[in-house]
């Protein structure tokens, strides 16, 4: 199995995906979940399937970790719409888990089965996909966030509403702590020092920080605009240091992180 199978998969992702949101929005909520587990299902078996074809795990390259991406939010969508009933928010997560699986589509990534020395870790595995597991959590707060920005006046958001936006940051906080204390042990491991203040290092802690400014201002700060632009910007952040770092001309020679 590999990147030649991985439309036919897609494409049938995709379809219970979407026919999930469809139905979600109907009002068939036990066919809709059922449709959505189903299109995950047939993501995961594509990627064990690359897994055990390419005899490594799937997480080196940008497309691969976009596998992993489209499948946390899958799932974290289907959670959502589960526990608190919103159709919308398994519309997005289908969006954006849709989107990343076309742009995988039209950029194919074709790599050996071999990994260098510094990825023959066993932190390997556990760092990037509880980094992926924490990108995704903080997809859909963002998701959640611009939804509530958007679509009501500040007055007419609820608790419940900004108390799960704040448990899918803080959930999300957590992994990408996680994240950043395995690598620093791998990175010890594999270059001698814990941090070395790399380029991708330098946004990770740049990311970090900002959510957890958020987190300690949501308490006593109730501008939900303001709270909600830091949301936005800390995302964006994010974004730098999953694959914006790939594009700037100061990383490429100088971060470790580029392979």
């Amino acid at each position: 199995m590999n990147w030649d199978t991985f439309i036919y998969y897609a494409i049938a992702s995709a379809a219970c995906w979407i026919a999930g949101a469809f139905t979600a929005m109907r009002g068939g909520r036990k066919t809709a979940i059922a449709l959505s587990l189903a299109g995950t299902l047939i993501f995961s078996v594509f990627i064990a399937g690359m897994w055990c074809a390419i005899e490594r795990p799937p997480l080196r390259t940008m497309g691969e970790t976009r596998l992993w991406y489209s499948l946390f939010l899958s799932i974290i969508g289907i959670f959502l719409y589960t526990k608190f009933k919103y159709s919308w928010m398994l519309t997005f997560s289908t969006l954006m888990s849709t989107v990343f699986i076309c742009i995988n589509i039209l950029k194919p990534e074709i790599h050996s089965t071999t990994l260098m020395p510094a990825l023959q870790s066993p932190w390997f595995v556990p760092h990037v996909i509880v980094y992926m597991f924490s990108y995704a959590m903080m997809g859909a707060a963002t998701i959640f966030a611009i939804y509530l920005w958007i679509k009501k006046a500040p007055e007419e958001i609820s608790e419940k509403e900004l108390t799960i936006c704040d448990s899918l940051v803080r959930i999300g906080w957590v992994f990408l702590t996680l994240g950043m204390t395995m690598g620093a042990l791998w990175a010890k491991e594999a270059w001698g020092d814990y941090w070395t203040w790399d380029p991708k290092e330098t946004w990770a802690f740049a990311t970090w920080i900002s959510y957890l400014l958020y987190l300690h201002l949501r308490p006593a700060n109730k501008n939900h605009n303001q709270l909600f632009a830091l949301l936005l910007f800390s995302f964006i952040l994010l974004q730098m240091c999953w694959w914006g770092i790939n594009l700037l001309p100061a990383a490429k020679g100088a971060s470790i992180h580029i392979y």
